[in-house]
């Protein structure tokens, strides 16, 4: 059977040398379409390979009548409708480790830049200057680097610092001590690495949590003269924060990759500051990881379409259809629960349970509980997590994983509960999904609740009195932020509550400041459930 696919980027020859060299494989290079042009042809492939330029949306979906793989030659899917393609059966697949070297280079190309003054010496000399005083720089050796998200590009920072007879101190809420020190890191908080490291670097995802975690009050216990790099996501850094730094030299320099907005006004005033080395997102920027991932995407793709292996699918797990099409309405839910136990948990996971009674106990669901570990992973790193790569990074964090079934659920036709822990600490969630499809979260440490898991969650543990409740709406609302589902939960009169919000929005520091400063909240967790 002769397959045709579609590559709509820019791809490296050797990634195409290899689809064309398939016997049933037929290749059309064309690049630059406009949406209505791909609209127009997607209907006649089996295949689509794409970089970042495509947008893969629900409309052209609609019309890829034959289209069984979407590939994408890098890491982020964003340009993807995942959901929808999930739903007509196609498979989105990534490349995510093809840019691990590229970036943790380029983390130190700025790095050693903006120790020696490199690109401003370069420029003074194109100039006709000799300025050797004005461009004094700072030996590496001796110095403490803080590597903040120790991911893989994190932790191939960390390893080449190692080389240069560096510390490194490094922090994942995620990782254990004990890995830490096998790595030969140096565990500790973010306020710890703040306040001793000569550089900072952060490879964390961008998360509500990671949104300007270098900030003014973050750039106050640091050591003046301190200088921090980002590869990562722009927003981690505070932009304003980091000029007022550089101002007063509070911090000794900078160097960028990423941005708030990119590409970024030309007038941005750290373009213009000689102690701010600027690059335009080149992390991934290298032949090496161009050809790495346009081969990766090509064998992968050329699998799927072949009847092969499938690797880093984003969205579709390795099952058999019969049991697809059983446990497919707890798939999201499994997932969820995941993602909303590690961010409720919030320590490095040691241990995961997973645990099914009821119906789901008759079934094979060791694809349930990839579904779980995946959004935990998911929801804890910087980097793309899928049913293929989930349990080789759980190993690599030294994450247990236990499945466990009972015949019968007391309360539950089918209940998936999760559980985590970790040096004598441990959280536990539930959800089951109902006749009518919809899921929900039944259960958080011995709270009986009926929570909606989507969107931006606001979990409060709050004191069981008359007007508690209305001191929290109030907050909420006086910052214009709509509760769009809330749910209440007890263990007894009197003693303390929960309060289980879905908001419309993002929340602000600002306001969790203030809602955690009433009289009515015990504690506040923020819960991201949407997809990254």
């Amino acid at each position: 059977m002769a397959y045709k696919v579609l590559v709509s980027d820019p791809l490296s020859q050797e990634g195409i040398d290899i689809l064309q060299a398939h016997a049933d494989v037929n290749v059309d290079v064309k690049t630059g379409l406009k949406p209505e042009e791909l609209m127009e042809i997607i209907g006649q492939y089996d295949g689509l390979v794409i970089r970042s330029g495509t947008q893969v949306t629900a409309e052209v979906l609609a019309r890829a009548d034959k289209l069984k793989v979407v590939g994408r030659a890098g890491v982020g899917v964003d340009n993807v409708d995942i959901p929808a393609a999930t739903q007509r059966g196609v498979i989105v697949m990534n490349t995510p480790g093809g840019n691990t070297i590229s970036t943790a280079e380029h983390s130190w190309a700025l790095l050693i830049s903006l120790a020696r003054n490199v690109p401003q010496a370069a420029q003074s000399m194109r100039e006709g200057r000799w300025d050797r005083k004005k461009y004094t720089g700072t030996e590496l050796f001796g110095k403490t680097l803080g590597v903040i998200g120790l991911g893989r590009v994190g932790r191939e920072v960390g390893r080449r610092a190692q080389a240069f007879g560096m510390k490194v101190m490094g922090y994942d809420p995620f990782i254990a001590d004990d890995m830490l020190k096998k790595l030969g890191f140096e565990g500790a908080t973010v306020e710890e690495i703040f306040k001793a490291a000569d550089f900072i670097t952060v490879h964390t995802p961008k998360t509500e949590e990671t949104s300007h975690l270098i900030d003014d009050r973050a750039f106050a216990m640091m050591k003046k003269g301190v200088r921090v790099i980002n590869c990562a996501r722009g927003g981690i850094i505070d932009e304003d924060a980091l000029l007022r730094a550089l101002e007063s030299g509070k911090c000794g320099g900078a160097a960028l990759d990423v941005y708030e907005q990119e590409p970024p006004d030309p007038k941005h005033p750290l373009l213009s500051r000689e102690d701010c080395v600027c690059t335009p997102h080149l992390g991934a920027s290298t032949e090496e990881a161009q050809t790495n991932v346009a081969l990766d995407i090509a064998r992968n793709v050329l699998d799927v379409l072949t009847g092969g292996e499938v690797r880093n699918a984003v969205n579709i797990p390795s099952v058999s259809p019969e049991v697809r099409a059983a446990l497919s309405p707890y798939l999201e839910l499994a997932e969820k629960l995941g993602m909303f136990a590690i961010q409720y948990f919030n320590k490095p996971l040691s241990k995961l349970e997973v645990a099914y009674s009821g119906g789901l106990a008759e079934y094979e669901t060791a694809y349930l509980s990839l579904a779980v570990l995946k959004g935990a992973l998911s929801a804890m790193m910087n980097e793309t997590v899928n049913f293929v790569n989930a349990p080789i990074l759980a190993e690599q964090r030294q994450i247990q994983v236990v499945e466990s079934k009972a015949a019968r659920s007391e309360s539950y036709s089918s209940l998936i509960t999760v559980k985590m822990s970790s040096d004598g600490s441990s959280a536990e969630v539930s959800g089951t999904t109902y006749e009518t499809g919809e899921a929900r979260i039944v259960q958080v440490d011995g709270y009986h609740i009926e929570a909606k898991p989507y969107g931006t969650i606001l979990f409060f543990q709050n004191v069981d009195k008359p007007g508690a409740i209305g001191q929290l709406c109030t907050v909420l609302g006086s910052a214009n932020i709509n509760i769009a589902d809330m749910t209440l939960g007890r263990q007894k009169p009197g003693g303390y509550a929960v309060t289980v919000c879905n908001v419309d929005c993002d929340v602000p520091k600002a306001i969790l400041e203030q809602l955690k400063a009433t009289n009515a909240v015990r504690d506040i967790k923020v819960i991201n459930l949407e997809q990254r």
